[in-house]
């Protein structure tokens, strides 16, 4: 019973990872090395400001240079360190690729779970 928890808690955070690493790569390549590293366990310490700061930022959305994409990016790099938004964000995760995979670069027919 207890290896089948496990098991279960092992899908979900590879699914996860499989998930944000879709989303990840469909933002402009210049920004896909910073935000891969800023999900390193090791740079929690700038990880947290950054996503407040793109939470933030993303409130000014009609200014040209910031725009609605920071909010979900915000909103992923907080999720590593808050089980709240975790919670919320694998449920958003699981709902985009269910309902428009495209938003990941799937084709609709594709199922990963």
């Amino acid at each position: 019973m207890e290896d089948q928890a496990f098991d279960d808690g092992q899908k979900d955070r590879d699914n996860r990872e499989r998930r944000i690493e879709l989303l990840i790569g469909r933002l402009p390549s210049q920004l896909q090395p910073p935000v891969r590293w800023l999900r390193r366990p090791a740079a929690r310490w700038v990880r947290v400001p950054a996503g407040i700061l793109l939470v933030v930022a993303s409130l000014f959305a009609l200014l040209p240079v910031f725009g609605l994409w920071m909010l979900p990016l915000g909103l992923l790099l907080l999720a590593e360190d808050v089980p709240a938004i975790r919670r919320g964000s694998d449920r958003i995760l699981c709902w985009i690729e269910a309902r428009h995979p495209h938003w990941m670069g799937l084709s609709p027919t594709s199922s990963h779970d």
